[in-house]
C-alpha cells in the first residue's frame, strides 16, 4: 500500500510539473494575443482622440483617468479573488473589455455623421476609463496565477521570453494598423480605418480569452488574515512600500510628458500615421533586443541595479525630444535609450514584486502599489495637459517646458528613493564591473572584461 501511495504521489507531482510547463507556454500564447489586441486598440486611443477633436487638456484627462481607474479596478479584482477563482476573475474582466470596444467604435460613426462632435472626446474618456478599469480588474489574479507557475530561478528568463514574444507580435500589429490608417486617411475615411483596427482588437482579445480558458490553474485560496488596509500598507512603509512610493513618484514624473509625445508628433511635427508609428515603436524594437539581457541580468545580479539603469536613463528621453525633430534621429537616440530603460524597468518591477511579496498577498500588494502608481499617473497626466493647454510660458514652448520638467523630476525621484530600496534576495556580485574616475583606463579594461564574461555565460 505504501509503495502504491508513493507511486501515486510521484505521478501526481510529475503531472503537476508537466501541467505547469504547458501552462507557461500557453501563457506566452495568451500574452501574445493580448499584446496584438492592445497594439491594435488601446495604443491608438490617443490618435483616435485627436482625430475626433480632442485637445491637449482632454488628452491629459484621457491618460489620467485611465491611470487612476486601472488601480481601482485592481482593488476590485483583488477582493473578487476571495470568492471567485482566478480564472473567473480574469475571464469576466476580459469579457467587459471586449464589450466596451463597441461604444468606443460607435464614436467614429457619430463623428463621421457630425453628431455631437464637441462631446465625443468626453464620451471616449468615460468608455475608455471603464475599459481600463476592467484591465486593472484582471491584473492581480493574472499576476498571482502566473507567479504560481514560474519557478523563482527562472523568472527573469521566462518573463524575458514572454515579453519578447508579446513585443514582436504586438509590434507587427502596430505597424499593420499604421499602414491601414494611413491608407484610409488618404481616402478621406480615417474613421473607417480606426473602426477596422478596433474590430481586429476585439477579435484578438477574444482569442486571448479562448487561450485563457484552457490554461492549467493551480489550486489557490486566500487564507484568513491575508488582508490589510491600504492605510496599513502606507504606514508600515517596509521595503516594498518604499518601492511602491518610488513608483508613484516615478510615474508622476514620466506621465507629465509621456502622453504628449504623440500630440507633439501628430500636431506640431505633422508626422503621418506611419512615421508616428515608426518613431513610437522604435523604443519597443530596442526593448525587444535588450529584454533577454535584462532577464539574464536580473536572474544573476538582481533587480535593484536594473532600477538604477532605468532611473538614470529615462530622464534623458524627454530632453532629447526638445532638440530633435527628424524622425531618424528620434528613432536612433530617444528610441534606443527608452528601449534600454524600459527593458530594465518593466522586467525588474515584475521580478522585484514576486521576490518581495508572499503568494497570499501578491494580488493585494500589487493592487495597492498600482493605486499609488495610478495616483501618480492621474496627477502627472492632468498637470502636463493643463500646463501645455493653458500656461502662459513665454521663454519656451509650453510642451517643451513640460518635457524639461518631466526630465528633472524623473531624475530627482530616482535620486531620492532608490538608495533606500534593498534587494530582497542574495545575488551574485558584479565582480569586475566598476566606476573609478581616478583610474579611467583600468575602469574601461575591467568593464570590457566584465561584459565579455557576461555575454559568454
Amino acid at each position: 500500500m505504501m509503495k502504491k501511495r508513493k507511486e501515486i504521489v510521484v505521478e501526481e507531482s510529475e503531472y503537476l510539473i508537466h501541467s505547469k510547463e504547458h501552462a507557461r507556454e500557453k501563457f506566452v500564447a495568451e500574452g501574445s494575443a493580448t499584446a496584438i489586441s492592445r497594439n491594435l486598440g488601446p495604443l491608438y486611443i490617443t490618435p483616435f482622440a485627436l482625430a475626433i477633436g480632442a485637445n491637449s487638456a482632454q488628452i491629459g484627462f484621457l491618460s489620467s483617468f485611465a491611470g487612476l481607474f486601472s488601480p481601482i479596478g485592481q482593488l476590485f479584482g483583488s477582493k473578487m479573488m476571495e470568492r471567485k477563482t482566478r480564472r473567473k476573475v480574469v475571464s469576466r474582466a476580459m469579457i467587459i473589455q471586449i464589450l466596451f470596444w463597441l461604444p468606443i467604435i460607435s464614436l467614429s460613426y457619430f463623428y463621421w455623421k457630425g453628431i455631437g462632435t464637441s462631446y465625443l472626446p468626453y464620451f471616449l474618456i468615460i468608455f475608455f476609463s471603464i475599459f481600463i478599469f476592467a484591465q486593472g480588474m484582471r491584473y492581480p489574479a493574472l499576476f498571482s496565477w502566473i507567479g504560481d507557475l514560474v519557478p523563482d530561478k527562472e523568472r527573469g528568463k521566462y518573463f524575458a521570453k514572454r515579453n519578447r514574444a508579446n513585443g514582436i507580435l504586438g509590434l507587427t500589429a502596430f505597424f499593420i494598423a499604421a499602414f491601414l490608417l494611413d491608407y484610409f486617411k488618404t481616402k478621406g475615411l480615417a474613421m473607417l480605418g480606426f473602426s477596422i483596427i478596433f474590430v481586429m482588437s476585439i477579435f484578438f482579445r477574444g482569442a486571448a480569452h479562448n487561450f485563457l480558458r484552457k490554461i492549467f490553474s493551480p489550486k489557490f485560496k486566500l487564507k484568513k488574515g491575508y488582508y490589510f488596509s491600504f492605510w496599513s500598507f502606507l504606514k508600515t512603509y517596509d521595503n516594498y512600500g518604499k518601492f511602491a512610493v518610488f513608483q508613484a513618484a516615478f510615474y508622476f514624473s514620466i506621465m507629465l510628458s509621456a502622453p504628449f509625445f504623440a500630440v507633439y508628433m501628430l500636431e506640431d511635427l505633422g508626422f503621418s500615421y506611419v512615421t508616428f508609428t515608426i518613431v513610437s515603436m522604435s523604443s519597443m524594437i530596442f526593448y525587444l533586443l535588450f529584454v533577454p539581457l535584462a532577464g539574464k541580468f536580473s536572474d544573476r545580479y538582481g533587480n535593484l541595479k536594473l532600477f538604477y539603469i532605468a532611473g538614470f536613463l529615462f530622464p534623458v528621453v524627454p530632453l532629447l525630444w526638445i532638440f530633435l525633430k527628424n524622425p531618424v534621429f528620434l528613432v536612433l537616440f530617444p528610441g534606443i535609450i527608452s528601449g534600454i530603460a524600459n527593458s530594465a524597468f518593466i522586467l525588474s518591477v515584475t521580478n522585484f514584486t514576486y521576490d518581495s511579496v508572499s503568494p497570499q498577498r501578491r494580488g493585494l500588494c500589487v493592487a495597492y502599489s498600482s493605486l499609488l502608481t495610478g495616483i501618480g499617473v492621474f496627477l502627472g497626466s492632468i498637470i502636463g495637459g493643463l500646463l501645455i493647454q493653458y500656461s502662459n510660458i513665454t521663454f519656451m514652448k509650453p510642451i517643451f517646458f513640460v518635457f524639461l520638467l518631466s526630465s528633472v523630476l524623473v531624475f530627482i525621484s530616482s535620486l531620492i528613493f532608490l538608495p533606500h530600496i534593498k534587494e530582497m534576495k542574495e545575488k551574485d556580485k558584479m565582480n569586475g564591473f566598476s566606476v573609478d574616475v581616478q583610474h579611467p583606463f583600468k575602469t574601461v579594461h575591467s568593464d570590457v572584461v566584465w561584459f565579455k564574461n557576461f555575454f559568454k555565460s
